[in-house]
């Protein structure tokens, strides 16, 4: 059984099919051309799920995403070890019981050395558009997780010989 659907058109080509009306069947056309681009839309999608492998590169894209975000952590790391070295005692002692909260950049006592050190980070990244900030926070979050980690490595080392 047939359905009947209401299709809009512009002005200017509704004057232009008046003129045809007679012989094009417009309802055919339609048809014929809906069905060739659904034809075209499920060869593309059938190509990407059965041709391209999809589960072979989402498991490809999964491992590259870990070994990015540990390089994240890595980093963090990193930075934070250095950040140990210069600094002072009290300031130690200070980050040892700081936990990375909403906003690190508005942190009483490291919110200034956050603000420049992410910076730098956010810079290696083109970010624009909510999804893209909300996927760079996840990274802050892991790079933040990592410095905490660093300043406690330093930690463990040096408290034993104070």
């Amino acid at each position: 059984m047939a359905k009947k659907v209401t299709i809009s058109v512009p002005d200017e080509l509704y004057e232009r099919m008046k003129e045809w009306r007679s012989s094009m069947n417009f309802s055919q056309v339609f048809q014929r051309s809906i069905s060739s681009m659904i034809r075209k839309k499920e060869a593309l999608r059938h190509k990407i799920h059965e041709e391209l492998d999809l589960a072979n590169v989402v498991e490809r894209l999964k491992r590259e995403k870990a070994e990015f975000e540990a390089n994240f952590i890595e980093e963090g790391k990193r930075a934070g070890l250095e950040w140990s070295r210069t600094a002072h005692y009290r300031e130690l002692q200070y980050a040892l019981g700081w936990t990375p909260g909403n906003n690190p950049f508005k942190d009483e006592h490291l919110g200034d050395y956050f603000s420049q050190v992410l910076k730098k980070q956010s810079d290696r990244f083109a970010i624009t558009g909510r999804m893209a900030q909300k996927r760079f926070e996840e990274f802050i979050d892991k790079y933040l997780s990592g410095w905490k980690e660093g300043v406690e490595t330093f930690w463990d080392e040096v408290k034993d010989k104070m």
